[in-house]
């Protein structure tokens, strides 16, 4: 089969190494160096049966599916395919394969990294010192064993965050219409409403995607119902929290604290009091995959790519029903 590189030239090879390469050209008749989407010359389509791309790749419009009439399926190394999808590359039938499932690994990771300091009140700590340029004592922490941990959504990261914190010795409790009883038991997770697990976690981790059903859906009245001293993370998308019901909460309980890795705007406007007050931090879009942890995306797909040449079902497609509930 043919197929063509087509993403932003400057994530390529973090994300399609020498090894990932090796193994899609094992199976793909590249026809062309790699092309940015704004020098794609449409003629190069025309034979190309397999699209393998990732951030900064080409919306899949009518016109470019047009000038690609044997395109069978894209391959997107990265995580939400919400850059490249139209309704019209689901009506044309085109195939595509996310390695959202590999950027959920590092995104559950950072998360798990953020919840374990968090329930220590790491970044209290940190702040308060350097606010005082002196020693500062720690208070009577409870300390990790038996905390409870909240995740809302048990999409693929919280899937993930789930499966990293069951090595520990936290109680896990989870937010998801979407959830059954079954995929929460697997995880060893607790099914509960979400005003429950906002009032009774000492960490809240948010794990949604951003959609109109959940944009703002983190305001004032869960935000004061926390626990004394709990922590609200968030790696999924800034628009889930109304961002000034956040600031007011936390000038009310400076019990509370924010971790913050996405903000609504992102970056934040210059003087914004989430980079001044001492119960916040915010990080700038990390979670995710990262230089050579890019790589595991590019195997994803590279794997995805033998499974199809083998007519073999896709572990990692994603499909328009699907598609309707993601990031």
């Amino acid at each position: 089969m043919n197929g063509l590189y087509v993403m932003d030239p400057r994530k390529f090879d973090d994300v399609y190494g020498p090894q990932e390469r090796t193994a899609i050209e094992a199976h793909l008749i590249i026809g062309s160096p790699p092309l940015g989407a704004a020098e794609l010359d449409p003629a190069l389509l025309a034979d190309v049966n397999v699209l393998v791309t990732a951030w900064g790749g080409p919306r899949l419009t009518a016109e470019l599916l047009d000038a690609a009439p044997k395109l069978e399926l894209v391959l997107y190394g990265a995580g939400s395919i919400r850059p490249i999808i139209t309704p019209q590359a689901w009506e044309r039938g085109v195939r595509i394969t996310s390695a959202a499932a590999a950027n959920a690994v590092a995104v559950a990771e950072f998360a798990l990294a953020q919840i374990l300091f968090s329930i220590k009140h790491g970044w209290r700590y940190l702040l308060a010192a350097r606010a005082a340029a002196a020693p500062v004592r720690h208070g009577a922490e409870r300390g990790a064993n038996g905390a409870v941990v909240g995740l809302v959504g048990l999409g693929a990261t919280g899937r993930s965050t789930a499966a990293l914190l069951a090595r520990h010795d936290v109680e896990v409790q989870a937010f998801d219409p979407h959830a059954t009883a079954a995929t929460a038991g697997e995880l060893g997770v607790r099914l509960v409403g979400i005003e429950e697990l906002f009032a009774t976690s000492d960490v809240v981790s948010l794990h949604v995607p951003l959609l109109v059903e959940t944009r703002g859906m983190v305001g004032a009245a869960l935000l004061r119902s926390m626990r004394r001293d709990a922590t609200l993370i968030n790696t999924a998308r800034g628009g889930l929290i109304r961002e000034d019901e956040l600031v007011a909460t936390l000038i009310e309980r400076p019990d509370l604290f924010a971790a913050l890795d996405v903000t609504d705007p992102e970056p934040p406007v210059s003087g914004s009091p989430l980079f001044t007050l001492p119960n916040v931090v915010v990080t700038p879009h990390i979670a995710g995959s990262l230089g050579l942890e890019c790589r595991r995306q590019g195997a994803m797909m590279a794997q995805e790519l033998a499974r199809y040449c083998a007519g073999e079902p896709l572990l990692h497609e994603v499909t328009e029903p699907a598609f309707a509930r993601t990031a």
